[in-house]
């Protein structure tokens, strides 16, 4: 069976799929090991990987490279967090930029409504994009994701009637499913999943989100980490930057770490 054919389905039955963020080939092995039937990418933390801020400054072609890194050391299905497709107001190269994405070995994408941030296309644009992205390549699953919460867009009182409207249309023009980043509470959560009970809805999670037991049990069908991972694994990074530099010690070195050859092998050839 096909990656993204395995990718769908895991949307449509429980438990919750739950989605670790990678963003190179060693976290994503790390991740397929432990278990995760199906892995996703970050944005941010594949530009930041490659010396790059966030926020559609990577190049396209940097990132298809990056992401075909990954899906050629691993066997579950691969969900890229595409941005805006690295287009901008040209509906034909989004077409182009996806098809060439489905090219990597992706199973589905991540596809913002931000123009740029703080600035969202208007529905009808952004319906236009989904429908070119889908037409592009139609075995992807499509996720639809607006921006109105995460960048705390308009009047608080008109902001889930908004994101529901936008929701409706991405799903109309022919999305396979919705991203709503920004929402943690779980009366906003619930209520979106009920607007939208036979679509999948992906929640992005931070550290109030209610626990995945509770997501499930309001509808939500997919949950992802964003960054959190990378960043997390900075922090670390971090700290050995400081003891190494400022103290001259070697203490990390006694903190749990990945053996060499347990590392190792998780790119050994068969």
């Amino acid at each position: 069976m096909k990656r993204s054919d395995i990718f769908r389905r895991l949307h449509h039955a429980p438990p919750v799929l739950r989605l670790a963020n990678c963003w190179d080939p060693a976290s994503a092995r790390i991740f397929e090991v432990t278990g995760f039937p199906a892995l996703a990418t970050s944005s941010a933390a594949v530009a930041n990987a490659l010396g790059v801020q966030d926020g559609d400054c990577l190049d396209v072609s940097a990132h298809l490279a990056a992401i075909a890194r990954i899906t050629a050391v691993v066997s579950v299905p691969v969900s890229v967090d595409f941005e805006s497709g690295y287009a901008l107001d040209d509906t034909a190269k989004l077409g182009r930029n996806v098809a060439r994405l489905a090219a990597t070995g992706a199973a589905g994408y991540n596809l913002e409504d931000s123009r740029v941030k703080g600035e969202l296309y208007s529905v009808a644009e952004q319906c236009e994009r989904i429908a070119a992205a889908k037409a592009a390549a139609p075995a992807l699953f499509l996720n639809a994701r607006t921006d109105i919460y995460l960048d705390a867009l308009g009047d608080v009182e008109s902001r889930l009637e908004r994101t529901k409207e936008r929701l409706a249309a991405y799903l109309a023009a022919g999305a396979d499913g919705i991203f709503v980043p920004g929402i943690a509470d779980e009366e906003t959560i619930g209520d979106i999943a009920r607007a939208f009970r036979k679509k999948p809805l992906n929640v992005l999670a931070g550290p109030s989100t209610p626990p995945i037991a509770e997501l499930e049990r309001i509808g939500v069908s997919r949950v992802s980490v964003g960054s959190w991972p990378m960043r997390r694994t900075m922090a670390v990074l971090r700290d050995i930057a400081r003891e190494l530099y400022r103290e001259g010690s070697f203490g990390f070195m006694r903190e749990p770490m990945i053996e060499y050859d347990e590392m190792n092998a998780l790119f050994a050839r068969s």
